[in-house]
């Protein structure tokens, strides 16, 4: 891994609300446009997995949707709609943890996480029909798309990420974690290289792309702020190109399954 000496965080300005689908690199474009920032070579760019998502079409109105018994069965356990359990059901491969308000699944990605990564902040009025965001069906693939239309259209290598907004297991509070990357090592494996006294590092692996979508998280923002696309400049690495796929722990390698 290159030393880094400064980093900047530039957010996007004015990304529009994002509907099904709309382009996304136009958009991205039309701001960097607006805000006179011209991409350069290794700038990664991170945009929010919600944007990604809607323009998707992963967007579910809850009227559609008909529970199953199992749903409805564990609705009442975990005090949620039974319309919205039966989406995260559908979305998961098995339930990790059922409490009333708390509803832990391991998402068909491999990511454990609540309620299946979907969402109902920030994605509709509350004022019309209930609405609920799925995750994309292949992030990877999705940043793969992203990071090969923005390199085309600036005309220099770029890296993609797209994040979202994790809890912790023995941590309080979400962090900005990738859940799709494209264009740089996500997993970084740094073992066998010295540290500062040459002595070989044994167990060093860094969750690359996680520590950029967590330091975008922070001009992102988790509310109102509406700057779903950021601009991350300055980052140096080594390495071969993985997806976040890579950062999922397999389940050989879980001491507490």
């Amino acid at each position: 891994m290159e030393r880094s000496n400064a980093v900047e965080i530039l957010a996007v300005p004015g990304i529009p609300l994002v509907r099904e689908g709309d382009d996304l690199v136009a958009l991205i474009g039309e701001g960097l446009a607006r805000g006179g920032i011209a991409p350069r070579a290794g700038d990664v760019f991170v945009l929010a997995q919600k944007i990604v998502s809607k323009a998707e079409g992963r967007m579910v109105d809850l009227a559609t949707v008909q529970p199953s018994p199992e749903a409805i069965e564990l609705a009442g356990k975990v005090q949620k709609d039974p319309r919205l359990v039966e989406l995260i059901l559908s979305e998961s491969v098995r339930v990790v943890r059922a409490r009333p308000g708390i509803l832990i699944v391991e998402h068909r990605l491999g990511f454990v996480m609540a309620n299946a990564g979907i969402d109902q902040s920030n994605v509709a009025s509350p004022y019309g029909p209930q609405q609920a965001l799925l995750l994309p069906v292949d992030p990877d693939g999705s940043a793969e798309v992203l990071r090969a239309r923005l390199s085309a259209r600036f005309g220099v290598p770029l890296a993609t990420i797209v994040n979202d907004s994790f809890g912790r297991a023995w941590r309080r509070g979400t962090c900005g974690v990738a859940v799709g990357a494209a264009g740089l090592p996500s997993l970084m494996d740094l073992r066998g290289l010295p540290d500062l006294f040459g002595r070989e590092l044994q167990v060093s692996i860094t969750g690359h792309a996680d520590e950029i979508a967590a330091a975008a998280s922070l001009v992102m923002g988790q509310g109102a702020e509406g700057q779903p696309v950021v601009l991350v400049r300055g980052l140096k690495w080594r390495g071969p190109d993985n997806g976040a796929s890579e950062l999922v722990r397999p389940a050989a390698e879980d001491m507490f399954r």
